[in-house]
């Protein structure tokens, strides 16, 4: 960004030796990145977790053991279709839906897509309503399918990053296929009114074909409760199992009904998601479901916890010359309940959110400057979508938590990020 750039030139002195050298060119001082990562200083939580390395372990014995093709009709794809349907019947459980709507896939982004690409399938064309502050899985997705004639639409959050049931049913008409809003943003933490918008979605279309409703639960599993699967409205849900301690490559694609979908292949899950079953993975991802999902209706101390740390966490950020919380309602005590505690997205005046984050690695902190997936890209649309100024957008950096993060690392932080501001400051 010119911004960056700006501040390198001006700043030379804060990059001429240590860790930081060369970093404004985009290399690293040879053996700078063989450095282990220290998981009490590791706040990146909301791009992928520190993995269970006890639950990857077994689960991996479990599927050499039974090895076979859970497709095949002999003893031991038998074995292993056994050992299979038990990781979704158990998954099914833990979210409170039957066995039968869970299905596996590859991640978070393939459960987006495969409801989404169903519509393509339908004989008339329409349009898509996408809220403006979703992943690019189905924000990218939903304008490649202008080429197929149907016509993406983004609903606007309010300056919050919230989007409410109103702005849902302004964006949609009789021509509308689809609508998707994600349960937790992935860079604000606002906790969006998915039970609302289904509710209102029902509501509006009770005499006429309604838009499939579709929820990107990826930010929220193992972080609030999710307790709107099953409900009305709600007809299919994105899970993946790297947000919550299990390995990469595994998702899940919650259905309330079968559906027609558009991709094509051998027929594994039932048709829904074809290509041979990754049975470690299913197996490693009901065993962290077990162990971090939080059940609707039951407190978990260990989510207040959080909660409370993270509201200390925001005091003492403000408490910084020219630090500020994005939105800036999040830093009331009484809007703490709208938003997750696991991500914080906060800005500093002056001070591009790069120069941040190459500071705070220096120190041996993990954190990054927005999602993962975008990290190339130097635009933040969920940022801007929320009306966020540019040298704000600019200056911001994202802070996420989770299992493993502890009250004293959290206090680490801050005192890093203090130091940080005061030094550039």
């Amino acid at each position: 960004a010119a911004g960056q750039k700006k501040f390198f030139k001006q700043n030379p002195s804060h990059f001429a030796k240590g860790p930081l050298r060369n970093c404004n060119n985009g290399s690293l001082r040879q053996g700078y990145l063989k450095m282990p990562v220290n998981p009490n200083l590791y706040f990146d939580w909301a791009a992928t977790a520190i993995p269970d390395q006890d639950i990857l372990e077994a689960a991996l014995k479990k599927s050499l053991d039974s090895w076979a093709n859970p497709s095949s009709l002999h003893a031991g794809g038998k074995e292993a279709r056994a050992a299979l349907e038990k990781a979704r019947e158990k998954c099914g459980k833990l979210l409170g839906v039957q066995g039968k709507q869970i299905y596996f896939t590859s991640g978070g982004t393939e459960s987006d897509h495969i409801p989404l690409l169903a519509i393509l399938n339908r004989p008339e064309k329409g349009n898509v309503a996408i809220s403006a502050i979703e992943h690019p899985a189905l924000r990218e997705m939903a304008n490649e399918l202008k080429k197929c004639g149907i016509e993406p639409r983004l609903i606007p959050p309010d300056k919050n990053g919230f989007v409410t049931a109103k702005g849902v049913l302004d964006s949609v008409d009789e021509n509308t296929l689809f609508v998707s809003v994600m349960a937790v943003n992935n860079e604000t933490g606002a906790i969006q009114p998915v039970k609302e918008i289904a509710a209102a979605l029902v509501q509006k279309y009770q005499k006429k074909r309604r838009p499939r409703f579709h929820v990107d639960c990826v930010q929220a599993l193992g972080k609030i409760p999710i307790d709107f699967l099953g409900e009305e409205g709600v007809d299919s849900a994105a899970f993946s199992a790297h947000k919550i301690c299990g390995p990469r490559g595994i998702g899940i694609l919650y259905l309330k009904n079968e559906e027609e979908i558009f991709l094509r292949g051998g027929g594994q899950e039932k048709g829904i998601r074809s290509g041979t079953e990754n049975l470690f993975g299913a197996l490693a991802f009901a065993d962290c479901l077990e162990r971090h999902a939080f059940l609707p209706g039951k407190t978990s101390p260990r989510l207040e916890e959080q909660k409370k740390w993270t509201e200390d966490f925001i005091k003492g950020l403000l408490s910084i010359k020219g630090a500020s919380i994005i939105p800036a309602s999040r830093g009331l005590p009484e809007s703490q309940s709208n938003f997750s505690p696991w991500v914080v997205q906060a800005s500093f005046k002056n001070i591009p959110g790069q120069v941040t984050l190459r500071a705070l690695d220096a120190k041996g902190i993990c954190v990054s400057t927005g999602s993962a997936c975008s990290s190339k890209k130097a635009s933040r649309p969920i940022l801007e979508a929320m009306g966020v100024p540019a040298e704000e957008r600019e200056s911001s950096v994202r802070f996420s938590f989770g299992p493993k993060t502890t009250q004293a690392g959290m206090q680490a932080l801050l005192d890093a990020v203090k130091e940080v501001c005061s030094a550039f400051n």
